[in-house]
């Protein structure tokens, strides 16, 4: 008989962590205290974006702090050492519209992309216009390039002009094409879709986001496609796909599907108009409201989060396939209590998802940004189908400081998206920390279990740790065709192991773990 397990198989099918053991946080870097009318100091302050990885690498932006208080683009090693900030977003002033201008850019509220060994970015004000910026960086924090300054907008209609305006999200490469969201701005004022060449060349607007009508005393606004795009983009083929948090035909946001040469665009699903409850002043419905993350694909279909909405009010998990529209709530977060010894809101899985998912295996990975044991937001995971909803991680409570900054061990309210390496969840908490400026974190997941295998006689002796309770042992003859199968019975226990014993044969027989 040839008989394969292990490692490599294992892999295939168990990349979730086991859910009986507890993940390891870690603090990776706190961001120091700010001083002056400018909130400035040397390496930044309240990280709101994601991080980015390469090699050992892992590049970011705080929206503040730095010499002018503008924020920042750093650099730090995964081991939390060797931080670097490559660059300091400039002081500036308002011009006579009230905007805030200056050369480079200010608050840079979204994560970066690396290519060629620049990074790409945004920021949400500053620049010539002082609406924002697309910008470009050596790796070094050599080079620093202003590619696009976004104008001025005007008071009628409100916010409008001809390119979008406050760019809070990411951008996204294609060839050497940059595309991104606008939140305002464009013909209507309610956001854009937008291409820049890497150069800074060829600025486009793919998409302007189309007027609408206020439908009652809540100043719930409607459309036809959404309005007020803060999500990063993402591609598939040809085609670019976000959410906008307001608009479309319930008032309470859209999915979108746009060609990135601006044509076909479509509204996949207009979230369904949510009922205000008073007592929490919260928005319920059974879809979700809001969704200013970006979304993540799996074959045909694809998964984001809603700020608010739900059965509770308080947010929830999505799925929407592209080839049928058919959408799923795949997890409404819950009520939250008043906790009077805090005053504060907790609850046991946290509230207010804002940040875009990640996926690996059939995991799905993100943050709250409110909620949890201490009301300062939550790291969780979720199944594909909805089920095993885990909170991995409660930021812990704090005290504030002398500055009437909020200091805890931890960090605290992460609305930054998580990356994951191995079994190593990266991510940025906002606020709190040693100085109340944010944290860098690290959240180490449990490995997955491995199988184990010796042959006694005629017979393979297949063991397992029990306390993987959340997996089954799975078989096939095959691994091209797949085909595994569970095996439910001849499985014992022999101290802190599961065992299967397999009888020797001539047909080959491959085993995996796969969690439920």
């Amino acid at each position: 008989m040839i008989l394969l397990c292990g490692a490599a198989l294992l892999a295939l099918g168990a990349l979730s962590p086991v859910r009986a053991q507890s993940p390891v946080f870690d603090t990776l870097y706190n961001f120091t205290a700010t001083s002056g009318a400018d909130s400035n100091n040397m390496d930044g302050a309240f990280p709101e974006s994601p991080l980015l990885l390469s090699g050992a690498t892992l590049y970011g932006t705080a929206i503040n702090g730095g010499n002018a208080g503008n924020g920042t683009i750093f650099s730090i090693n995964t081991n939390g050492s060797g931080f670097t900030n490559l660059h300091n977003f400039s002081a500036g002033g308002a011009n006579d519209l009230g905007n805030y201008t200056n050369s480079d850019g200010a608050d840079p509220f979204a994560g970066l992309i690396l290519s060629s060994n620049m990074l790409y970015g945004t920021t949400a004000n500053g620049g010539s216009g002082g609406s924002g910026t697309v910008f470009r960086v050596n790796a070094d924090g050599s080079g620093f390039t202003n590619l696009h300054s976004f104008t001025a907008t005007s008071g009628s209609p409100l916010y409008a002009n001809s390119d979008g305006a406050n760019p809070f999200a990411g951008l996204v490469l294609a060839g050497n094409t940059l595309y991104g969201t606008a939140q305002s701005g464009g013909n209507a004022g309610n956001g854009t879709v937008f291409g820049i060449n890497t150069d800074g060349s060829d600025f486009s607007i793919v998409h302007s986001f189309a007027v609408g009508s206020t439908i009652d005393v809540y100043d719930k606004y409607t459309n036809s496609d959404g309005a007020i795009p803060a999500s990063t983009l993402i591609l598939s083929g040809n085609t670019l796909f976000g959410t906008a948090e307001y608009g479309g035909t319930g008032a309470s946001g859209a999915v979108f599907g746009v060609n990135i040469d601006g044509s076909d665009f479509t509204n996949l699903y207009s979230f369904s108009e949510a009922t205000y409850e008073p007592v929490l002043a919260l928005y319920e419905n059974s879809d979700g409201a809001n969704p200013v993350s970006g979304l993540v694909l799996l074959g045909n279909t694809l998964y984001g989060t809603a700020q608010n909405g739900g059965s509770a009010g308080t947010g929830t998990v999505f799925s929407l396939q592209t080839n049928d529209l058919v959408f799923t709530t795949l997890f409404s977060f819950s009520s939250p209590n008043y906790n009077e010894t805090q005053g504060d809101y907790t609850n046991t899985d946290g509230f207010f998802p804002v940040t875009a998912l990640i996926l690996s295996g059939s995991t799905l990975y993100g943050t709250a940004q409110d909620g949890g044991s201490a009301d300062l937001g939550t790291v969780f995971s979720l199944n594909i189908d909805g089920s095993g909803f885990t909170n991995l991680y409660s930021f812990s409570l704090g005290q504030t400081n002398a500055s009437n900054h909020f200091t805890n061990s931890g960090g605290a309210l992460p609305v930054a998206s998580l990356i994951l390496s191995g079994n190593t969840l990266y991510g940025t908490a906002a606020i709190g920390g040693s100085h109340g400026d944010g944290t860098m974190y690290t959240l180490v997941l449990p490995a997955p279990p491995s199988l184990a295998i010796v042959s006694s006689g005629n017979q393979v002796v297949i063991s397992w740790p029990a306390s993987a309770s959340s997996y089954v042992l799975q078989t096939t003859t095959n691994l091209a065709a797949g085909g595994w199968s569970d095996i439910t019975s001849g499985i014992t226990t022999a101290g802190s192991q599961s065992v299967f014993t397999s009888a020797a044969s001539n047909q080959a027989a491959f085993f995996r773990l796969q969690e439920q």
